[in-house]
C-alpha cells in the first residue's frame, strides 16, 4: 500500500511539475503577455496577443519555459531581390550547429484569427506546405507581406507584434548571408545569429 501511495505521490508531483511549465500556465490571465528575445545582435520586445491566438501564444511560451530557445539561431534572413524588399527573419529551430532541436507536437494553425502578417508582427512557421504542422520555429514580417496571410488557402498564423527592438531586427535584416549546405539554405547568417535568452516580462512592464 505504501509502495502504491509513493509511486502516486511521485505521477502527481511529475504531473505538476510539468504542467507548471506549460504555456497556458505562463500569467494565464494576461492576454497579452511580453517576452524580450535576447539576441547577440541586441533585444527585442514582443507583444503576444493571446485573445487572437491562444493556441499559438500557449506553444511559444512553453518552448520559452523549458529554455529550449536559449543558444538556438536565426538561420533564414531573407529578403526580395526581384522586388529589392525586406522579407521574413525566421529562426528557433536549430542550434549553432544547424542541428534541427527537438519539437513538441504541431498545433493548429490560428491564421485565420485576424492578425495580419504586417511589418514587425511575429508569426508561427509551419513546414512543407503543410499548414497544421507549426511546432518551435517563428518569423518576424519585415514588410507588409499580404500573401502570407489567408485566403483561398491557409495563411501563416501571427500571435504578436514588436513593440521595442525594431532596430535589432533591422540589424539582423543587414547580415551577410550565404548557402548553407547542411540545411540547403541560401539565406543563412555568415556569422550565426544566436538567441542567448528568452524571458516572460513582468505584467506590469
Amino acid at each position: 500500500m505504501k509502495r502504491i501511495f509513493l509511486l502516486s505521490f511521485i505521477l502527481l508531483f511529475a504531473h505538476s511539475s510539468f504542467a507548471a511549465t506549460e504555456g497556458k500556465f505562463i500569467q494565464k490571465d494576461n492576454m497579452f503577455p511580453r517576452v524580450e528575445i535576447v539576441t547577440t545582435l541586441g533585444s527585442i520586445v514582443v507583444e503576444m496577443d493571446r485573445s487572437r491566438a491562444p493556441i499559438t501564444v500557449n506553444n511559444f511560451l512553453t518552448y520559452v519555459a523549458d529554455g529550449s530557445y536559449q543558444g538556438s539561431v536565426f538561420h533564414r534572413v531573407e529578403r526580395d531581390e526581384d522586388n529589392e524588399r525586406d522579407f521574413v527573419i525566421q529562426g528557433g529551430g536549430y542550434d549553432k550547429d544547424y542541428d534541427g532541436l527537438y519539437e513538441n507536437d504541431p498545433i493548429f494553425n490560428e491564421s485565420g484569427n485576424g492578425l495580419k502578417n504586417d511589418m514587425y508582427s511575429i508569426a508561427m512557421a509551419y513546414q512543407d506546405r503543410k499548414p497544421h504542422s507549426g511546432t518551435r520555429q517563428f518569423f518576424f514580417n519585415m514588410d507588409d507581406n499580404d500573401h502570407l496571410n489567408p485566403g483561398r488557402d491557409w495563411g501563416f498564423a501571427v500571435f504578436g507584434m514588436v513593440m521595442d527592438g525594431y532596430e535589432t531586427l533591422d540589424k539582423i535584416m543587414r547580415v551577410e548571408t550565404a548557402f548553407n549546405e547542411k540545411i540547403g539554405y541560401s539565406f543563412v547568417p555568415k556569422d550565426p545569429v544566436v538567441i542567448l535568452n528568452v524571458k516572460v516580462l513582468d505584467a506590469n512592464q
